[in-house]
């Protein structure tokens, strides 16, 4: 008998990739806020603000990390329902 779970059950994973979504939304207004003065003809951030703006690719890295942990979860589970 396989156990399959609920939609609404958190399974290995999930987190990962809802806190990498929220890093790679923070890290891509960081980059709107930092770009507009390049076209609002105002002074540009510092260099720290630009840094804020690689908040983009660690979210991604989080969120794929999420989605090859549920993967892993996915193959370790299919490999117990058949022995």
């Amino acid at each position: 008998m396989t156990v399959t779970p609920h939609s609404d059950e958190a399974r290995p994973g999930d987190g990962l990739v809802k806190a990498g979504g929220i890093v790679f939304i923070a890290g891509a207004v960081a980059t709107l806020a930092t770009m507009a003065p390049l076209f609002l003809d105002v002074d540009p951030f510092p260099s720290y603000a630009w840094a804020v703006c690689m908040l983009m690719g660690v979210g991604f890295a989080i969120s794929a990390a999420g989605v090859l942990r549920s993967a892993a979860a996915q193959r370790r589970a299919a490999r117990a329902s058949q022995a």
